[in-house]
């Protein structure tokens, strides 16, 4: 058995006992693990820290490192995808329509978009919870 730390895309963090990481995969994919507070089926492993050990007892393999990096980017793609396909690009208004759907202007709907230091000060002063998701530029494949 292993345990994994999950979390769920409204934020709550929980524990799960699996028999190994397919095992993990394959709940996920069919839509059987959810988050014990609110139900959602939108759960995912969440990163750890990594720490590195300067001591010689204990040296961390390049392979290692590269094997984490490679994890870490792999999951990156996956968190971009989603967004990606699942969230309305608002562009630069972002901020204008989420606020919309703070006050009740608008019905809830997932957006995604660009915002300045000074929308992100509006946003948070308003108390708009936003969740700001770094995009992984893909290449593009028609270049050489």
């Amino acid at each position: 058995m292993i345990v994994f730390d999950l979390e769920c895309l409204n934020g709550h963090a929980f524990e799960g006992w699996f028999e190994d990481k397919e095992d993990l995969k394959s709940q996920q994919e069919k839509g059987i693990l959810t988050c014990p507070v609110c139900e959602s089926t939108h759960v995912v492993q969440k990163l750890h820290a990594i720490s590195i050990r300067k001591s010689s007892a204990c040296p961390v393999s390049r392979k290692a490192l590269q094997a984490s990096q490679e994890a870490m980017a792999e999951f990156m793609e996956k968190v971009a995808d989603y967004v990606d396909k699942n969230f309305e690009n608002v562009g630069t208004d972002f901020t204008k329509q989420a606020l919309k759907m703070h006050y009740g202007v608008e019905e809830f709907r997932s957006i995604r978009g660009t915002t300045t230091a000074e929308e992100d000060k509006v946003l948070e002063k308003e108390g708009v919870p936003v969740l700001k998701v770094p995009m992984v530029k893909k290449p593009d494949e028609g270049l050489n």
